[in-house]
């Protein structure tokens, strides 16, 4: 599959089917997340990668999107170590930034992902750090649901030659 394949392709899918995603493909797609540009290359990222039924299945008890959980065979937490931080602020674009590689390389490997935005919503945030025994100094940005889809879906042609504005608005 090539870039432009990948990224016009990937669509949020929350049907999976009941297999199981290798470890050795949740680390080539962990690799793609750990490849994203951060402010000062301060690289804050943590990933939490779940695979336990009774951790995955308690999931929508603090995340009121998350009820797809229950049939996918893993999900990654992806957070931030706010004792990394070199630039203040800057982890919640380092780590879109990783969400976004690892749902495009989700896609790339045939897997089917959803992000399910967890921060800014404090309580979802709480909820989950204590569901995952989460440090005080890390936070968690969003909750990628990973598996071998279940539903497929056609690339959605999102452009909008009307959001484009050239040399100025």
């Amino acid at each position: 599959m090539d870039c432009f394949e990948a990224l016009l392709g990937r669509r949020s899918i929350r049907k999976y089917e009941k297999r199981d995603v290798p470890e050795e493909v949740i680390q080539d797609i962990l690799k793609a997340a750990m490849a994203a540009p951060s402010a000062g290359n301060q690289q804050p990222w943590h990933f939490v990668v779940i695979r336990d039924r009774g951790l995955l299945d308690a999931i929508p008890e603090v995340h009121p999107h998350a009820v797809m959980v229950r049939e996918a065979p893993a999900a990654i937490a992806v957070c931030a170590d706010l004792n990394l931080e070199k630039h203040a602020g800057y982890w919640v674009q380092d780590l879109s930034a990783a969400t976004q590689n690892l749902l495009v390389a989700a896609h790339a490997k045939g897997l089917g992902a959803v992000w399910l935005g967890v921060y800014p919503r404090q309580p979802r945030e709480q909820a989950l750090g204590r569901l995952l025994r989460l440090p005080e100094t890390v936070r968690t940005l969003s909750l990628v649901v990973l598996g071998h889809p279940a539903e497929h879906k056609r690339p959605a042609d999102r452009y909008d030659s009307g959001r484009v504005h050239w040399d100025g608005w």
